[in-house]
């Protein structure tokens, strides 16, 4: 199975995600966007592996409580073709959250990536934009968005009927301590 783990977004800030990818597409000329069901936020990715039940029990054993996400900013990668994004604030709970998960993961024995955690929210990959696009206006544009996050999921990642579709098979609830 190929896994990560992520936060899942409520219905409105899917909405408000939506809304960005659609005039992300209004303004290029091609890409591959987001659909709406993937929308998510990855706190780490596992890759292919049959250890499910390890991932879980690195969940339990992470070390986080709720917090407020707040989304904004605009920007890209140049990975193997333009990665367009919408950004997250920085927030020391999520970063705190991010590495006590990696630290179990890894007491677990995954292997991980080692560059930094940079939060974001992929909009579109191998993104080509219509010239004069003017990224300023369009960050400007992005409405404020924010929830509270209070679980985090293990994803299955798969490809079904040749569309990308990720699936939550396990939920660890965040708690006050």
């Amino acid at each position: 199975m190929r896994l990560f783990i992520a936060v899942n977004f409520q219905n409105e800030v899917k909405d408000s995600l939506c809304g960005c990818i659609e005039r992300l597409k209004e303004n290029s000329v091609r890409g591959n966007f987001t659909r709406r069901e993937n929308l998510h936020l990855t706190l780490t990715f596992l890759g292919e592996t049959p250890r499910a039940d390890s991932a879980k029990q690195a969940m339990d054993a992470a070390a986080g409580v709720p917090f407020e996400l707040r989304i904004g900013g605009f920007g890209h990668f140049r990975r193997g073709g333009d990665i367009y994004w919408v950004g997250v604030e920085h927030s020391a709970a999520l970063t705190a959250l991010q590495a006590s998960l990696c630290t179990e993961l890894r007491r677990k024995g995954f292997s991980l990536e080692t560059r930094e955690f940079k939060p974001h929210l992929t909009l579109g990959r191998e993104v080509s934009l219509v010239p004069g696009f003017d990224r300023e206006a369009f960050a400007r544009a992005i409405p404020p968005m924010h929830m509270r996050v209070e679980k985090i999921s293990l994803m299955k990642s798969e490809r079904l009927n040749g569309r990308l579709t990720y699936t939550e098979i396990y939920a660890k609830q965040l708690e006050n301590r």
